[in-house]
Formats: C-alpha cells, sequence, structure tokens
C-alpha cells in the first residue's frame, strides 16, 4: 500500500485537498479531526493535569487552552508531549487498517510532518503551497486569528519554500477550488496508473 503524507503550512489548502482525496475513495486521517477527537476523550485527563481549569463538562476547551500557551513555547512542548503519542497511536492504527482491507493508497494529513522530526514510514509527501499574500488573508479571516497569533504561528513552521522542496508532489491552490480539485484528480490519476505499472 502507498503511504501518502499531506503537509503544508496554516492556510495553504490542506482541508481541501484531504477532502477532494476523500471523495475520490481514498481512505484519509486527519491529524487536526484526531486531536478535537482526543479532546472529548483520552487526552482530556492528563491535558488538565498539565493545564488546570482548560477542560469544561469533560472537553478541553481550546479557548482556555490557548490562553494558557500564548507567549509560552515550552508550555505548547509540554501539550505536544502528551497529545502528539496519541495521535501517533491514531495514524498507526488507521494505516494498519487501510493495509488490511487492502487499499492501495491511504492519506494522512499531518500539519507539523517535517517539523516534528518523526519518522512516518510514508512513501510520499503531498505539499499544499499558496502565495503569501493570499495564505495571510486567508489565515487572518479565521475566526480568532489576530496577526500576533499568525505570525507566531508561521515562526514554529518551516517556510513553504522549503516544505515545496522536500515535496514528492505539490499541489498549489492559489487559485479556485475547483483548479485545486482538478488538480487532485490529476495526481490520483497519475498515482494509480504508477500503482498498476509496477
Amino acid at each position: 500500500m502507498l503511504k501518502l503524507g499531506l503537509t503544508g503550512s496554516i492556510a495553504t489548502g490542506k482541508s481541501t485537498v484531504l477532502a477532494a482525496l476523500a471523495e475520490l475513495g481514498l481512505p484519509t486521517f486527519s491529524s487536526d479531526e484526531a486531536v478535537h477527537e482526543l479532546y472529548r476523550g483520552a487526552a482530556v485527563a492528563p491535558v488538565e493535569a498539565a493545564f488546570p481549569g482548560v477542560a469544561v463538562d469533560g472537553v478541553i476547551d481550546r479557548e482556555r487552552l490557548s490562553r494558557q500557551l500564548v507567549g509560552h513555547p515550552a508550555r505548547l512542548q509540554q501539550l505536544e508531549a502528551i497529545v502528539h503519542p496519541l495521535v501517533r497511536a491514531r495514524i498507526r492504527e488507521f494505516l494498519e487498517h487501510a493495509a488490511a482491507a487492502g487499499e492501495p493508497m491511504a492519506v494522512v494529513d499531518i500539519p507539523l510532518l517535517f517539523e516534528n522530526g518523526v519518522e512516518w514510514g510514508l512513501d510520499a509527501i503531498i505539499v499544499t503551497t499558496v502565495n503569501e499574500a493570499e495564505q495571510r488573508r486567508r489565515a487572518l479571516a479565521r475566526p480568532g486569528m489576530t496577526v500576533e497569533k499568525l505570525d507566531a504561528i508561521l515562526a514554529r513552521q518551516m517556510p513553504q519554500a522549503e516544505k515545496v522542496k522536500r515535496a514528492t508532489y505539490i499541489i498549489d491552490t492559489s487559485d479556485t477550488i475547483a483548479a485545486t480539485r482538478k488538480r487532485v484528480v490529476e495526481l490520483v490519476q497519475r498515482l494509480r496508473q504508477e500503482a498498476q505499472a509496477r
């Protein structure tokens, strides 16, 4: 089975590309969705223990958690040390399940794929990219996003140009969603042809 990683900086169209891949019938895994689930389940107790007051009615309140993290990089590392191993376990389970089901390929969306220094064992990596002005416009349109918050996020992420250099496949999402979906269709057709040729 071809194990594909999907990554890209904030607001570069990862969610759009992941949804398009799923629509084409590929098994997909979203790390962000996994974190949302963990914040309602397995991560609640350890996160609340490390960051008292962030759990409300048995669910991690992301706003409360965010307030405790702002301007404290060491606290963010503490959170990642709790949550990332739980996400990695789910990724392993997802890939094992897809392989056991006889899927020819599966896609794992990992926002910090290059940054977190983990050896994921992936066969190829798709990177989403967009011009910087459009990236900032999209990011700042998100609820609760500020220039300061965006700059802090970007400071933690590898520059887009470096991610593009490390990519196996690149999907530019600068224009319309329809154009992005067309690029995804073309990539999947190419991957399926390559798989058949093996």
